[in-house]
């Protein structure tokens, strides 16, 4: 999966600002994509109209034969995404539950769980409490990645 297909996802799931979508059909362009409206949408500064960004990102997406996942599996591939994030180090517990979408719904077991213990984090949570915390949703997150080869997929093209 190449970096635009992977974006797909992200702008489904509302974690792709539109004001990033220009440099991301510039890298787009250097990885060998074309075609009319990603040429155009690299040429766009990032402050552009965020409805002229999204309607050439969506119209590049299609010349180039990338169809937009509807919003479940776009919300799966983001629940995937954090749990693999949170097993190689690279986001915090603290991280997982800011970035989580609470409309994301969930298919398989380790998706459920995972996504029950993201959502039982709050700021009100006690200082004795969030290392138990952490420690189940470290445990959730490697349950998911285990069980998946949809993070694999995504983690693999975004390195």
């Amino acid at each position: 999966m190449d970096r635009l297909q992977h974006s797909a996802w992200q702008y489904v799931a509302e974690v792709l600002p539109p004001e990033e979508l220009p440099m991301l059909a510039a890298h787009a362009l250097v990885d060998g994509r074309d075609s009319p409206a990603l040429r155009e949408l690299a040429g766009l500064p990032r402050r552009s109209d965020n409805a002229e960004i999204r309607d050439l990102y969506v119209q590049a997406l299609h010349e180039l034969g990338i169809p937009l996942p509807d919003e479940e599996a776009a919300g799966r591939c983001l629940l995937v995404d954090l749990a693999f994030g949170l097993a190689k180090g690279e986001l915090s517990p603290k991280d997982v539950a800011d970035r989580l979408l609470m409309t994301v719904a969930a298919r398989t077991p380790e998706e459920t769980r995972f996504l029950s213990v993201a959502a039982d984090y709050s700021e009100w949570i006690s200082f004795d409490e969030l290392p138990g915390w952490e420690n189940d949703l470290r445990t959730a997150a490697h349950s998911l990645t285990a069980a998946t080869d949809l993070g694999s997929q995504l983690r693999d093209t975004t390195d």
